[in-house]
């Protein structure tokens, strides 16, 4: 903690100028082609067209990126998550040793993928750690896939865990090889891309880079994010003809799947004899074999005649099903709404998870979607014990999950979430939440009742989590402080009127 008076050597992110404000203070200008006529530029489009929206959530900051206070900050780092370079030496440095130990239990990081720390202490809650390809010219197709998954995996867990800034360094290091100019093509049209498709909920994404990258950064930065219209037709012509899909990934023409017409079609009957020989084949190889047959075990399960180990198996092969659907489909407007989030840690050491009642609109939203949003962020934090806190505070019809949902949900889980799950905090729960809740832990579902508690005040909650360790929404807090009020002057006026009787009933000596 910085001394008392002291100037915290942090640097708050809201103080930073955006991208869209940069505009002319650096003095550059814009360079425009005057013999292009106004005719051919609106007959082609810029890909990436003036958006003040995209742009003032954009902040190109030169200096330290351990020192801002996002969300999260960007690790970049090898396949041990050990390695040496500027970026992480510092975030190791100011983030303090727990740190390193965090990172061996997570045991390593393959290229493209993302996996997220606490940031100890940082000013940052959370650290994202990637590791970025090793770029060879022969092998560049699949360094640029690598790289845009990168930034890809890195967006969508920020969207997902409801993070509200994300702060960038140049993942690929130098060591690594990768072209710095190439580089950031990619992490710009990535990174813009999915602000257009599934950044709503992200406010602020920041480019932290060093003296030396800066201008690199600053001479591309006006392709992907143009600040005028102005500026926008002039870098029109410097966009390189390779951006990617829609979602910026790298297209390789080999790789796209060709649909033949008329499929089904065949020329003459040698192509016929040889399908049917082919169909004779289907479901006699070993793959198939292993599956079984599904009906039969269907009516099994009706039944009651399957085992109970075949039952955990089809169990566990449905529930990788959502799983495989929860990570393949895009539910950030289920993550938008800020309803399930993970917070810190209670007084045993185990991870906190909350759910915010009123931030759920049933009626509004897509309950499979959700489904598929509870599973995928549930999935890794489950693996271990935690237990989770219920605010339904001022909650409405609108925002009650019915009962057939949540044993829909609760019959689709894996094991692990009900083995693992060690407390369940409902904090201002209603008499009628109260009988609900009793109803479907007693007669629904088994093994929850006795881990539900129910907490009037947040002073109870204090008693299991430490304040600085969990995130409670505003309204909650300020509901919590209304009530306690209330019944604070209630018990005054209760003491004071047995008072008055007690007075009154007392003979007065003569």
């Amino acid at each position: 903690m910085d001394p008392l008076g002291a100037r915290s050597q942090f640097v708050d992110i809201q103080t930073l100028p955006t991208w869209q404000q940069q505009l002319g203070e650096d003095g550059e200008e814009i360079v425009r082609d005057e013999s292009d006529s106004l005719p051919s530029q609106q007959a082609f489009p810029s890909p990436f067209p003036f958006r003040p929206d995209i742009n003032r959530k954009i902040i190109l900051f030169t200096g330290d990126l351990a020192l801002l206070n996002c969300t999260a900050i960007v690790n970049t780092s090898n396949e041990s998550l050990n390695d040496k370079n500027l970026v992480s030496d510092s975030i190791h440095q100011l983030a303090g040793p727990e740190l390193r130990d965090e990172l061996l239990k997570l045991k390593g990081c393959r290229t493209g993928e993302a996996k997220l720390t606490k940031g100890f202490n940082l000013a940052a809650r959370f650290i994202i750690h990637t590791v970025g390809p090793k770029y060879k010219a022969k092998y560049r197709t699949a360094a640029e896939s690598s790289l845009y998954s990168c930034y890809r995996n890195i967006m969508q867990l920020a969207a997902e865990q409801s993070m509200a800034s994300v702060g960038f360094c140049v993942v690929s290091t130098t060591k690594r090889g990768y072209p710095l100019e190439d580089a950031t093509h990619i992490a710009f049209r990535t990174v813009r891309r999915f602000l257009e498709n599934h950044g709503n909920s992200i406010e602020t994404v920041v480019f932290a880079v060093s003296d030396t990258e800066e201008s690199v950064y600053k001479k591309l930065l006006p392709l992907y994010y143009p600040r005028s219209e102005e500026e926008e037709e002039a870098c029109l012509p410097l966009i390189p003809a390779d951006i990617g899909n829609s979602e910026g990934e790298p297209v390789v023409p080999e790789r796209q799947i060709r649909i033949a017409e008329k499929p089904g079609s065949l020329e003459d009957d040698a192509e016929e004899e040889t399908l049917e020989l082919d169909l004779g084949q289907v479901g006699n190889h070993a793959f198939a074999r292993m599956e079984g047959d599904v009906d039969k075990q269907r009516k099994q399960i009706l039944q009651g005649q399957m085992s109970e180990a075949a039952m955990q198996k089809q169990h566990q092969r449905n529930y990788n099903r959502w799983l495989c659907r929860a990570r393949a489909e895009d539910l950030s407007d289920i993550a938008a709404l800020k309803a399930l989030y993970q917070t810190g840690v209670d007084m045993c050491g185990r991870t906190v998870m909350v759910v915010v009642g009123r931030n759920i609109p049933v009626t509004l939203i897509d309950l499979e979607k959700a489904l598929l949003y509870f599973i995928h962020v549930m999935d890794h934090i489950t693996v271990k014990e935690y237990v989770m806190v219920y605010f339904h505070t001022l909650t409405g019809e609108h925002n009650h999950l019915d009962s057939d949902f949540l044993k829909n949900l609760y019959d689709i889980v894996d094991a692990k979430f009900k083995r693992n799950l060690k407390a369940f905090y409902f904090v201002h729960p209603t008499f009628r939440s109260k009988v609900s809740t009793w109803f479907f832990t007693t007669f629904s579902v088994s093994g929850m009742k006795d881990k539900v508690r129910y907490l009037d005040n947040l002073h109870q909650l204090f008693t299991c989590i430490k304040p600085e360790q969990i995130d409670i929404p505003p309204f909650v807090l300020e509901y919590d402080a209304r009530v306690s009020k209330t019944i604070s002057k209630g018990l005054v006026y209760c003491v004071f009127v047995c008072i008055c009787a007690f007075i009154e009933m007392t003979p007065i000596n003569q």
